[in-house]
């Protein structure tokens, strides 16, 4: 019988993160009606960032850490003002589609910097560890476990309780009506994209910790199984987004312990996706027939 117990923390650290994204996906679909698919791409920038900073040029880590995450909001932001108005009436898939082309990009790009293929980002964080007999966790993954419920709790108080988050809400119920309502659209898309990519960035530095460099991995498998969380929350729960990616993250990491399962791990966000999909392609056709 595996033991799983080992694969505990990694596994809650990992959903954490994907929470983290998932947070940043929720809300910034419900502000702007785009769902992004390149937040993984700028994640893997700011920790390739982080890592050239440190090892190339002797910075301060964190000093290097601030730069990458804040790249990440800019990235992040520069895209939603300057291709979120030409596309704010465009389909869904259109959206969706732009930011695709945008993750390609990026990816070109530090495939075609970054040509080592071995790296590792060690947070200072990680060198702080609590051990207790089966139980070894260090800060980082703490902070992968502890930040996402954080920011959710912080995310929802934001949006109820300030005037911009009273923006924020009424764009994801009708963006021309919170126009003619005086809400300054524009500025307030713009703190959602950049405040999501803060996130994005702060994610790529933790997952990059946690689990490895490898560009293309950090690139697709964050999106995807924050996408996969948010589809479970309808990209509209942030409480079930944020339960839905722990899951995800504990079956990836417990995998591992089942030596004839290990090497499908990486494929469990993509696995979760399909299902989701598929269920709730099945869910509409009930209905329509019910109908």
């Amino acid at each position: 019988m595996p033991d799983f117990k080992p694969f505990l923390v990694i596994g809650l650290a990992l959903g954490g993160v994907y929470a983290m994204s998932g947070v940043g996906l929720v809300v910034l679909y419900r502000t702007t009606g785009v769902l992004n698919l390149f937040y993984g791409a700028v994640g893997a920038l700011a920790s390739l960032t982080a890592w050239e900073l440190i090892n190339e040029y002797g910075w301060n880590q964190y000093i290097a850490f601030v730069i990458a995450i804040v790249l990440s909001g800019v990235i992040t932001f520069a895209y939603g003002w300057f291709f979120g108005p030409p596309l704010a009436d465009r389909e869904p898939l259109v959206k969706a589609a732009a930011s695709l082309g945008l993750a390609l990009i990026l990816l070109g790009f530090m495939q075609w910097y970054w040509t080592a293929d071995v790296r590792s980002l060690n947070l200072p964080t990680s060198a702080w560890q609590y051990v207790n007999g089966w139980l070894r966790i260090n800060v980082t993954q703490a902070l992968g476990m502890v930040v996402p419920i954080a920011i959710a709790v912080i995310t929802v108080l934001f949006l109820n309780r300030t005037k911009v988050g009273t923006g924020m809400r009424a764009l994801a119920d009708n963006r021309d009506n919170a126009a003619l309502l005086g809400i300054p659209v524009r500025k307030v898309e713009a703190f959602a994209w950049f405040g999501s990519g803060i996130l994005f960035g702060v994610s790529g530095l933790l997952l990059a910790s946690l689990v490895s460099m490898e560009i293309a991995a950090l690139t697709f498998t964050l999106p995807v199984a924050a996408l996969a969380a948010a589809l479970i929350g309808r990209v509209e729960s942030l409480a079930v987004t944020v339960g839905a990616a722990f899951a995800i993250g504990l079956v990836q990491s417990s995998l591992g312990a089942m030596s004839s399962m290990a090497q499908y791990r990486t494929s469990t966000p993509f696995l979760a996706a399909i299902v989701v999909l598929l269920y709730f392609g099945w869910r509409g056709n009930t209905q329509g027939r019910v109908a």
